[in-house]
């Protein structure tokens, strides 16, 4: 019976393993072009929900958000409050390396998120240490930012572990 579990487990981790991503790149027709040295600076407010791995909204948030960038250096200042009354801080330093690819990391990461951006579309690739019930877990995010228009993106974060999804989030952008 063991031997089988294993069996089981060794598969189902392969098949997550393989499974393919969506490359940045088939976005770079799409408009309007999000460069995020032009959206990420100034004041922006976001709106969001947390769902757990069977889809159920579990919180609610809103989000204050300051950019502000030298070239290609980057910081990203967020004050998030959630329905359940929790505040968190999260400040972001992003560089970019070319127009397309950047780094970021923030106090609550684990290593450097990597991240793309092409056409309306980004993508960023991060481990985040998230507290559930004051015990911290490594949760890795991959971000999607779409940019609807010049004031409104929308992002849509996958969150797992071991290769098994635990929440989404959705937020809701809106440059000031």
């Amino acid at each position: 019976m063991k031997l089988k579990t294993i069996s089981i487990i060794m598969t189902l981790g392969l098949l997550l393993g393989c499974s393919s991503s969506i490359n940045p790149k088939i976005y770079t027709k799409s408009s309007p072009k999000l460069d995020i040295r032009n959206y990420l600076n100034g004041p922006l407010e976001a709106q969001g929900i947390l769902q757990n791995r069977s889809g159920e909204v579990i919180k609610t948030f809103t989000v204050k958000m300051v950019g502000s960038w030298k070239g290609n250096d980057g910081k990203l200042e967020e004050d998030f409050v959630f329905s359940d009354g929790k505040k968190d801080r999260r400040v972001w330093e992003i560089i970019l390396s070319d127009d397309n690819n950047f780094t970021a990391k923030a106090h609550d990461t684990v290593g450097i998120a990597k991240g793309e951006q092409y056409g309306n579309a980004m993508k960023m690739d991060y481990i985040l240490k998230v507290d559930v019930d004051g015990k911290k877990y490594d949760i890795r995010l991959v971000d999607w930012i779409y940019l609807v228009d010049e004031k409104t993106a929308i992002n849509v974060s996958k969150m797992t572990k071991f290769g098994f999804r635990v929440g989404t989030l959705t937020i809701s952008f809106k440059k000031l």
